[in-house]
């Protein structure tokens, strides 16, 4: 028995270890599993079909948030817009449009009725349809196209931007010759940052709404002006609004052309009275830009944004607020050394929403009529991108380097933030977010520099990482906490490098000293800053010194040019996209001169720049250049037109350094279509993996 006993027992636990390990494999396999799940690549595939939150508006009850969204394809190469409600409380959500065409410029009216605009033929349309996607109704029958609309506060009138011919085409000029191909040019200004300039110019037409149905009723305020009643490239209905009772239209625009629009940013807001037929300037003191009008919501006072230096695009940006009843002006943060990035004002007429650059991040304050305290109202390490507000009711934008735009609520006096959509739930619920950690190094003048170290998802310390010093463009242009789509900083982490983003010399945020101290010194501090940030993290026994690399666009591709002479072996391989290399061929060939005339000098020939010149254009210093280099750049980019890519990659090439040229022909100074951003990832990444490999 006792014999009996042992041997069944042995059979026994033989059986009991036996069915321990299989469970034991079993629960791994179930855990390695679920670890791949939540461990899906982040890629660029992934990247760019992310959807994309454009705006957020609130309704005029305040319980709801009509919102844009671009739903990205890179199959069919691009994205289509479409409009969503989403009621705060219940969080229930509606999508009120899916049609091939984006609708866009959707906003509230005072009953909550939605407006926007879609293509219609050949010509955009203004519609309307309900909160919950029903009864859409065509409201306009324009015979030109539209590229913006707003509406008087009393629904009266529609302001809205057309394209109307100004001056007689080379095509009609020489019509016995319709298979000429050609562009006839007698000033400057002939073409800006993708397109060439054409004979037509976008004028401010103002409708009564009960006429939108005849196209003929509108009145063009600008006729007869061969100039924009927009500032161009980007600028839409934000430029103009209605006073209360509809008999004006304040707007703003740069009333120059040629080279006077070229070597000038004196934009100005105006005026025009419907009664008189007259237009007014009622900001020509100021001399430098003068943007963005916003009424007050009583109807007593005007408030827009402006700079005060002519021919500087990244001076500080005030608020300007304008008393309606006898025109006096006021600047309400001129005692404040933050610059504005936008505001809103609040409900009452009391007060303003602003948001300012900070630190490497972009918040809201609150500023009441006539206080010298800014009161911070959002906190944290994230960009607030919008707001739009009903009440004490704030909706925002927000976004960080590692998470998309999303709608989120904000609590005015505590601050506090409850997200409301999350757009890319499905798509991004199993990847892992790169750790951003905010470290400031001291620079080679004894200055404490901001720098964002973003590190790969699952960082483990105990290992060697290759690391990216990610130089940011502008150059005034925060490394703040925007999420990118073209360089994408989570992209970058999470195919293992540690990228090193430094808010270096010449940016906003951290003081205008801080921010002017770039002008005519592209080459010196800025590039001492990179150093200093890339230096620092190296220390770190993690940062594997014999795999760094450097890589920008526009004055970051400058950046890398630049640092390829004088990085004394730091960096093992260096990408620059639309960077400037020769500064002189980009002075006779970019289209802002006063870009150009501010932040480099002036006229290379005059001998006052020379030395300027001469210190600052990365071309001077090839006789130092021995690293790998890739090379990016559009071909219909003329803000950095692409010979300056043409030229890095002809040096590289003929002093037998290891290059590439990857080109766009579609594309000018940044990468939009779906499948050329795929392309553009591709082989930004085989580059930096045969450069770094271990």
């Amino acid at each position: 028995m006792k014999k009996a006993s042992s041997e069944n027992f042995a059979n026994q636990n033989t059986k009991h270890n036996t069915m321990k390990r299989i469970s034991i494999l079993v629960l791994l396999s179930i855990y390695a599993t679920n670890s791949f799940a939540q461990q899906k690549i982040y890629n660029e595939e992934l990247l760019l079909e992310l959807n994309r939150v454009l705006s957020a508006k609130i309704s005029p009850d305040g319980k709801k948030v009509l919102y844009e969204m671009q739903q990205m394809s890179i199959t069919n190469n691009g994205g289509n817009v479409d409009l969503f409600v989403l009621e705060i409380a219940s969080k229930k959500l509606v999508q009120l449009t899916n049609t091939p065409f984006s609708e866009s410029n959707a906003g509230w009216d005072a009953k909550g009725l939605i407006w926007f605009m879609k293509p219609d033929g050949e010509t955009s349309q203004i519609f309307s349809i309900d909160c919950f996607g029903k009864n859409e109704t065509k409201r306009s029958s324009f015979n030109r196209d539209i590229s913006g609309f707003t509406f008087s506060l009393d629904q009266s009138k529609v302001a809205v931007i057309q394209s109307v011919d100004v001056e007689e085409s080379v095509k009609e000029k020489h019509q016995d010759m319709p298979k000429a191909n050609m562009r006839l040019t007698d000033d400057l200004m002939y073409r800006h940052w993708n397109y060439y300039n054409s004979d037509a110019r976008d004028h401010i037409f103002v409708y009564n709404v009960k006429d939108l149905q005849v196209a003929a009723m509108g009145i063009d305020i600008n006729k007869g002006e061969r100039t924009n009643g927009i500032l161009p490239a980007f600028a839409g209905s934000e430029s103009y609004c209605f006073n209360l009772d509809a008999s004006k239209l304040f707007y703003s625009t740069k009333k120059l052309s040629g080279k006077d629009f070229a070597f000038s940013t004196n934009t100005d807001i105006y005026e025009f009275d419907f009664q008189t037929n007259q237009t007014k300037n009622i900001s020509e003191k100021n001399l430098g830009y003068d943007n963005a009008p916003q009424l007050s919501p009583d109807g007593k006072y005007l408030a827009w944004q402006a700079m005060k230096t002519n021919g500087f695009e990244s001076d500080k940006n005030d608020l300007i607020v304008l008393n309606l009843k006898d025109y006096s002006v006021q600047n309400l943060t001129a005692t404040f050394d933050y610059t504005l990035d936008d505001f809103k004002w609040q409900s009452k007429s009391n007060g303003f929403y602003l948001i300012l650059p900070t630190k490497g991040t972009k918040h809201v304050f609150e500023l009441a009529m006539g206080n010298t305290i800014l009161r911070q109202v959002s906190q944290g390490v994230f960009d607030i991108n919008s707001i739009d507000c009903q009440g004490t009711n704030l909706i925002v934008l927000r976004s960080s380097m590692v998470e998309p735009n999303d709608v989120y609520s904000l609590e005015h006096k505590k601050g506090k933030m409850t997200q409301l959509t999350d757009a890319n739930q499905a798509k991004l619920e199993h990847t892992v977010k790169p750790k951003i950690e905010d470290r400031w190094v001291e620079t080679s003048d004894g200055k404490k520099m901001l720098v964002w170290v973003v590190y790969p998802p699952n960082f483990d310390p105990n290992k060697k990482y290759p690391a990216l010093l990610f130089c940011q463009g502008g150059p005034q242009s925060m490394v703040s906490q925007s999420f990118s789509y073209r360089w994408n900083i989570r992209l970058m982490a999470s195919k293992g490098y540690i990228v090193v983003a430094p808010n270096r010399r010449g940016l906003p945020g951290f003081g205008q000293e801080w921010n002017d101290a770039i002008s005519k010194d592209w080459g010196g501090q800025a590039m001492r800053d990179y150093l200093a940030a890339i230096d620092e993290v190296s220390n770190e026994p993690y940062v594997d010194v014999n795999r760094l690399g450097a890589v920008g666009a526009s004055y970051g591709g400058y950046s890398t040019y630049f640092l390829a002479g004088c990085h004394e072996k730091r960096f093992k391989t260096f990408v620059s996209h639309c960077g400037l290399f020769n500064l002189e061929s980009w002075y006779l060939t970019t289209e802002e001169m006063f870009f150009a005339n501010h932040d480099i000098g002036g006229p290379f020939w005059k001998p006052e720049n020379k030395e300027l010149f001469a210190k600052n254009s990365p071309h001077n210093y090839l006789n130092k250049w021995d690293t790998p280099m890739l090379v990016i750049h559009g071909e219909n980019d003329f803000r950095v037109p692409i010979g300056e890519g043409l030229q890095a990659f002809q040096a590289c090439k003929i002093m037998g350094i290891k290059t590439r040229l990857l080109t766009f022909p579609s594309e000018g100074h940044w990468i939009t279509k779906p499948q050329n951003g795929i392309v553009w990832y591709r082989e930004f990444f085989e580059w930096l993996a045969a450069d770094l490999k271990p």
